[in-house]
């Protein structure tokens, strides 16, 4: 980040969020490359969900997607990605919207690609609705949940900022999980039986639907 701009008010849990989006910002080219892995494709509508989202900018610069959506949560995350998109100098092409875990404004079947940066991590500030990411995936589409640093991040980008993630991590509230705890959250529900857990590079379900 450039030392001239305000850093967020790190007093408030919005205000820790968007620090360590900033710090992550060299880590997520490295993280699309393995999210485009996973998708195999490169057309398609593109959903950037959650608190820890950004990845989106990068995923439209490496061509993977054709429209981009960041559905943001908490209440007052959609101004900070506006001003993310805006400071990275963004042309146009990722819209914005403010949402919940469900998704309720989104369509079924309607999205080809989501990623939910921080999910499972963070139970007490969110809940993660598979069955509800799993309803607005179109037939063919594909879900990246969870979080780690990718598999193609250099180690010396991940050793540059380690330990400060770690202690904003721990400051936003960060659990630790285990892929039964993802296996037992898909159970039940419309995404059970199309969960794929894969632990390279941090630990996501793979929803394909």
């Amino acid at each position: 980040m450039n030392e001239s701009e305000p850093m967020p008010d790190s007093s408030s849990i919005p205000g820790l969020i968007q620090r360590i989006d900033r710090l992550w910002e060299p880590v997520c080219p490295y993280l699309a490359e393995h999210v485009g892995e996973a998708y195999g494709r490169s057309r398609g509508k593109v959903v950037d969900m959650g608190p820890f989202s950004g990845i989106a900018i990068d995923l439209k610069d490496k061509g993977i997607g054709d429209s981009f959506l960041i559905a943001a949560f908490p209440k007052g995350m959609p101004g900070f990605f506006q001003q993310e998109i805006k400071r990275r100098k963004v042309a146009d092409g990722i819209d914005v919207i403010e949402t919940d875990p469900s998704l309720a404004c989104i369509r079924d079947n309607a999205i080809d690609l989501i990623v939910f940066r921080g999910a499972f991590f963070f139970p007490s500030l969110f809940s993660v609705d598979l069955p509800a990411i799993y309803r607005v995936l179109d037939t063919g589409g594909v879900a990246f949940v969870g979080g780690g640093f990718g598999k193609y991040t250099p180690q010396p980008v991940i050793d540059a900022i380690g330990e400060e993630s770690r202690d904003l991590n721990r400051r936003i509230g960060k659990t630790a999980i285990t892929p039964d705890h993802i296996r037992k959250a898909a159970k039940g529900g419309a995404a059970e039986g199309h969960v794929e857990v894969i632990s390279d590079g941090g630990l996501w379900a793979v929803i394909r639907k």
